[in-house]
């Protein structure tokens, strides 16, 4: 027995998802990981289908396939929307990785946390230089990370071209570190 054909033209059809749409469906969990953080939860967004093919649609709304060569991803939930982006774009997928998760030659980038620092590190032919580079993660905080893996795209001699999240928490600043480069997010709390 032949299993149904899917009609996909229905799901075509429908319309892309707006920053509001997306903004309902994030779903805000209180005092995780720990007491007085708001997590925002991005799972109710991944599993719909339009709302996450449309927060992929409008982080990269203004490029076109050709326009940019790598799309870099952050662990761990920027390779989601990374991956995705680079699927649409045609580009290449470039993962940065926390230290010690990557199996080839490294290079690597601290940056200060709360009360520690850590390590971001990105093999060392990722990208060519002069690449055009779009760097995606799903979360804009206090920019440290987004900073740290903006640098280390500059040490392989490429170009950002913008870094676009899908939710950024204003009140920490984080733009403020990343001070230089375009910088865009979807949905603004």
């Amino acid at each position: 027995m032949k299993a149904p054909k899917p009609k996909t033209t229905e799901v075509l059809a429908r319309p892309g998802a707006t920053p509001s749409e997306i903004e309902r469906a994030i779903r805000n969990v209180p005092d995780f990981p720990q007491p007085g953080i708001q997590f925002k939860d991005i799972t109710p967004v991944l599993a719909d289908a339009r709302l996450f093919a449309g927060a992929i649609d409008l982080l990269i709304d203004k490029w076109r396939p050709g326009s940019v060569d790598a799309v870099v991803g952050i662990d761990a939930r920027g390779f989601i929307f990374a991956a995705a982006a680079a699927t649409k774009l045609r580009a290449g997928f470039v993962p940065v990785r926390k230290k010690g998760k990557l199996p080839f030659k490294t290079i690597e980038q601290d940056y200060a946390l709360e009360y520690a620092t850590a390590t971001v590190a990105m093999h060392v032919d990722a990208l060519k230089p002069g690449a055009r580079v779009m760097l995606i993660d799903d979360l804009l905080a206090t920019g440290g990370t987004a900073s740290a893996a903006a640098a280390l795209v500059k040490k392989l001699g490429a170009n950002i071209l913008e870094i676009a999240f899908l939710i950024e928490l204003k009140f920490l600043n984080g733009r403020k570190k990343l001070n230089g480069y375009p910088v865009r997010s979807i949905v603004a709390y």
